[in-house]
């Protein structure tokens, strides 16, 4: 199985996080966000969003990149066939835990593979 992050797997066009972010479908978990959008084939890629409001040192916002890429790298044959766009939700606490950020991933991830509940219509 190919477990490498290549350029297939990423989102890298302006347009393509539009797309994802005005689909609309979230999923938010303690620190992250997790937007989404179906895609006709292929498989599931990964854009990133960490932005200074929320972490003022680059050196955490590159770990908080590694740690998501590397969790999408480790389970994205696991991933329906999606879009997904990853961002912080909410300020970690520090020091930047990376278990907790990698956990927090993974339940979203979870979330993200279960079907959607129908929801009732209003009369």
């Amino acid at each position: 199985m190919d477990q490498t992050f290549a350029r297939r797997y990423r989102l890298t066009k302006t347009d393509e996080f539009s797309s994802v972010f005005g689909f609309r479908r979230a999923i938010r978990g303690q620190w992250l966000m997790l937007h989404y959008q179906p895609r006709s084939e292929g498989s599931a890629r990964l854009g990133l969003v960490v932005g200074k409001k929320l972490l003022k040192r680059a050196v955490d916002r590159n770990r908080v990149k590694r740690i998501v890429r590397e969790q999408f790298r480790s389970r994205r044959a696991d991933l329906p066939m999606v879009d997904i766009v990853v961002r912080l939700a909410a300020k970690p606490v520090r020091p930047l835990d990376g278990k907790a950020l990698a956990g927090d991933l993974l339940v979203l991830f979870d979330k993200l593979k279960r079907p959607a509940k129908p929801r009732p219509v209003a009369a």
